[in-house]
């Protein structure tokens, strides 16, 4: 090799969460750099803030493969494959490790503010790709830097942008205003202050997929202890026989179980079901809030709500990329039709990888919760696949890249959230919540005691 050669610049990956060090892994089996940006202050930032929360899927179905096997040398040992971890779990006994291993190719406090092709905006087209990558970013410091990179995979997740109150996707009349008594997670009630927050008090709860089924099950049992607990759960469509998920028919055990215990909470009158309800304004009434929808009902009082409506993807520091992008969900083209809640049937999203993930701009990837747009629903082992079909389309080995290699389990939950509010579409309600191992936690007991029983996301 020419001593004078430019070194290759790395693939840099934005997120260093579960699919971000995957990603990692992925690469550094592939014989590719990999540099990895985190925003916050340690791997797994996100995943850590909902600690307190169990994951529906088992530790075998939340440790990727190339990510074990840099694992191995260092002494680690996989947790049994058949429990539920808890986000603080994956987080400690997982991600903290594999970022150990990763080093120096993990930077923490390192916020993405921006990429581009090198001299070259979204408009010009002579040599656009032939040029590196530029990435833009910020450090916790205040300090900035610009990186070139051969290849940009983003898995930086949804977790930072929830979606609003309001019914028509923009915050509802009032609802900044009354951001001190507005939460969009689920609250973790084994914190005194945050259970201080709730007990005894009255609770909209906001959305119809597993974290508002998780809200619901932790206010019901808070209520059991604090009299005076009680939940609203508002609901945009009506109640139908999928609106508590996919129960028994759920190939994700502790996921089905979600739906039956929010159905649970509303049977024995810890919470009150409100159908049909699209938010548009959150008004004050003394301590109090009254949310109203757009046909004029108004709720009676609430002392807090909990929205949790959905999670979207910042697209903001990739404007200068050409992306291909679905008008509704923000997915890539290829890949919405496969995971669109207005029209998606019964059963799994078959495995995907580069052919749906790819954009007009070449080596740029969305990948994780973030490919998945405004859509809900995903698993850590669908970040897993997509990863490994990435690195090997950019270390050139198409073969394996168009490989599946992962077989994925059924919801047993049909789709079409997108219809509105008819009581009778047995097929057409899906949850619509953010969804996803890193960014929408849920809860309900699973094969442990009730004191160390909490929910998952994944």
């Amino acid at each position: 090799m020419n001593a004078s050669a430019t070194p290759e610049p790395p693939v840099v990956v934005i997120g260093a969460g579960p699919v971000g060090l995957a990603a990692a892994a992925h690469l550094i089996e592939r014989g590719i750099e990999p540099l990895v940006l985190e925003a916050g202050p340690v791997a797994g930032h996100a995943v850590r803030s909902w600690s307190h929360v169990r994951l529906f899927s088992t530790w075998a179905e939340l440790v990727d493969p190339a990510a074990e096997k840099l694992l191995a040398p260092t002494g680690w040992t996989a947790p049994d494959g058949g429990t539920y971890p808890t986000g603080g779990d994956w987080a400690e006994r997982y991600l903290r490790p594999l970022a150990g291993v990763l080093g120096d190719k993990v930077r923490t406090d390192a916020r993405v503010t921006g990429v581009s092709r090198l001299g070259r905006d979204r408009v010009v087209d002579a040599d656009r790709e032939q040029q590196r990558f530029t990435v833009h970013v910020t450090y916790g410091d205040g300090t900035e830097s610009r990186l070139l990179a051969r290849a940009v995979v983003d898995a930086s997740g949804t977790w930072s942008t929830p979606a609003p109150i309001g019914g028509d996707g923009l915050p509802a009349i009032g609802e900044r205003a009354a951001a001190d008594h507005v939460s969009y997670r689920v609250p973790d009630l084994k914190d005194p202050d945050v259970r201080a927050r709730y007990a005894g008090r009255r609770t909209a709860v906001i959305g119809s997929g597993a974290s508002a089924f998780t809200a619901l099950a932790y206010l019901a049992d808070l209520a059991e202890e604090a009299p005076g607990t009680h939940a609203v759960w508002i609901l945009r469509r009506g109640i139908s026989g999928s609106t508590f998920g996919g129960g028994e028919a759920d190939q994700l055990p502790a996921r089905g179980a979600l739906g039956l215990a929010a159905k649970a909470a509303v049977d024995n009158g810890r919470a009150d079901a409100v159908t049909g309800f699209r938010t548009t304004a959150v008004e004050e009434a003394g301590e109090q809030l009254v949310l109203v929808a757009e046909d004029g009902r108004r709720l009676d009082p609430v002392d807090e709500v909990i929205a949790l409506t959905g999670f979207r993807p910042d697209l903001t520091f990739l404007d200068e990329l050409r992306l291909g992008l679905d008008e509704r969900l923000q997915a890539p083209v290829a890949l919405a039709p496969l995971i669109d809640p207005n029209q998606h049937s019964c059963g799994t999203v078959y495995p995907h990888g580069v052919n749906e993930l790819s954009h007009p701009e070449k080596d740029v990837y969305l990948v994780g919760m973030k490919s998945y747009g405004r859509a809900p629903t995903f698993l850590a082992m669908t970040g897993y696949e997509q990863v490994r079909s990435i690195a090997a389309a950019i270390a050139g080995d198409r073969e394996a890249a168009e490989r599946v290699e992962l077989t994925l389990p059924e919801t047993g939950v049909c789709g079409g959230a997108g219809l509105f509010d008819t009581p009778d579409t047995q097929d057409t309600a899906q949850p619509a919540d953010g969804g996803g191992c890193c960014s929408a936690p849920v809860t309900v007991q699973i094969g442990a005691p009730a004191a160390s029983a909490s929910g998952g996301g994944c």
